[in-house]
C-alpha cells in the first residue's frame, strides 16, 4: 500500500536573503520620484500661470469680443485672421516697422556691448568703477529710463535747449515730434539701457577664454587683430546667438519705452506691432482682434526664432 510521501518543511526564511531584496527595490523607487514630486507643486504652477494665459489667447483669437459692445461678441472663426492680412491697413506698416527697430537696435546693442565687454576686460586703473558704471543702466527699469529720456528730450529743459544755446538749431524744437529725428532719438534711447545686457553677458564668457591661447599666438606672430577674430569670436559664438536672440525677441515687444516717448507717433512712424497691438486692446476694447493680432505675432517670433537657431547652428562646435 502506498504512502504519502509529506514534503519537508520549508526553511525560514532568513533576514538578508530573499526579502531584503524586494524590500531594496520597493524603497528605491521613493528616492527617485522624490524630487518630482518636490517640484511638481512649482511646476504645475508655472504651467498655469503659463498655460492659461496663452490658450486663452488663442481661444479669444477666434471671437468677436469687446467688452463695450457686448451686442456683437460671438465666435467669429477665422475672421480677425483674414481681416489682418487683408483688410488691416496698419498690421504689414507696423510689423515692417517692428522688423527694423528689431534689426537696428539688436545690430547696435551688440556692437556697442561688445566694443564695451572688451575695453573692461583689460586691466586698468579704476576697473571696478568702470564696469559699475557701463552696468548700471542695465540695474534702471524700463519706466524709469522712459522718465529720463522724455526729460532729456524736452523741448524747454532739455538737450535741444543746451544745443539752441550754442548755436546748434532752434529753441522749441523737439526731437520726438519731428519724423525725421524721431526714429534716431528713440533708438538712441533704447541703446542706452541694451547696450549693458550685451557687455555683461559677452564679458561673463570673456571670462572663461584660456589665457594660454592668446600666449600662444602671440608666440606664432599673431596680432591683437587676429586674436580677435580666431580666438576671441569663435569663443564667443554662443553667447552672441544666444543674447541676440533674447534681445531680439524683447526689443520686438518693446513697448513701454516707445509708449512713454512718442505713443506710437507722430503720425504712427514709431509704431511697433505690439504697441499696436496694445492700442487696440486698450483703447479700442477690441479684445478679440488684438488676440489674433498677438497670435499672428507669436508665431512670427516663433518661426523667426526656429530658423535663427537652426541657421545660426546654436550649441554646435565652431570651425
Amino acid at each position: 500500500m502506498a504512502t504519502a510521501v509529506t514534503p519537508p518543511p520549508k526553511a525560514p526564511a532568513t533576514p538578508g536573503t530573499s526579502q531584503a531584496p524586494a524590500r531594496r527595490r520597493r524603497t528605491g523607487v521613493a528616492p527617485r520620484r522624490l524630487p518630482y514630486l518636490l517640484i511638481a507643486p512649482a511646476a504645475l504652477l508655472m504651467l498655469g500661470f503659463i498655460a492659461y494665459p496663452v490658450l486663452s489667447v488663442f481661444y479669444y483669437s477666434l471671437q468677436h469680443y469687446n467688452p463695450t459692445k457686448p451686442w456683437r461678441n460671438g465666435f467669429a472663426g477665422f475672421d480677425n485672421f483674414t481681416r489682418i492680412f487683408t483688410d488691416d491697413p496698419h498690421f504689414w506698416g507696423t510689423l515692417t516697422f517692428s522688423l527694423k527697430w528689431v534689426a537696428v537696435e539688436v545690430t547696435l546693442q551688440l556692437l556697442f556691448g561688445l566694443a564695451l565687454a572688451l575695453i573692461v576686460n583689460q586691466t586698468f586703473v579704476g576697473r571696478a568703477l568702470g564696469r559699475a558704471l557701463v552696468f548700471s543702466p542695465w540695474a534702471v527699469s524700463g519706466v524709469l529710463t522712459s522718465a529720463i529720456w522724455v526729460l532729456l528730450y524736452n523741448s524747454q529743459t532739455g538737450i535741444t535747449r543746451y544745443l539752441a544755446d550754442l548755436g546748434v538749431g532752434e529753441y522749441g524744437t523737439s526731437w520726438l515730434s519731428d519724423t525725421g529725428t524721431v526714429f534716431p532719438a528713440v533708438v538712441v534711447a533704447d541703446l542706452w539701457r541694451g547696450v549693458p545686457f550685451f557687455a555683461i553677458l559677452i564679458l561673463a564668457d570673456l571670462q572663461s577664454v584660456p589665457k594660454d591661447l592668446y600666449e600662444a599666438a602671440e608666440v606664432d606672430g599673431a596680432g591683437r587683430l587676429r586674436q580677435f577674430f580666431h580666438i576671441t569670436l569663435p569663443h564667443l559664438k554662443d553667447a552672441i546667438i544666444l543674447s541676440t536672440l533674447l534681445r531680439a525677441v524683447w526689443e520686438f515687444n518693446n513697448v513701454d519705452l516707445l509708449y512713454t516717448l512718442t505713443g506710437g507717433g507722430p503720425a504712427g512712424e514709431t509704431t511697433t506691432l505690439p504697441l499696436y497691438i496694445a492700442n487696440t486692446s486698450v483703447d479700442a476694447h477690441n479684445f478679440g482682434y488684438a488676440s489674433a493680432l498677438t497670435t499672428v505675432a507669436f508665431v512670427i517670433l516663433l518661426f523667426c526664432s526656429m530658423v535663427y537657431l537652426r541657421l545660426s547652428k546654436f550649441g554646435g562646435e565652431s570651425k
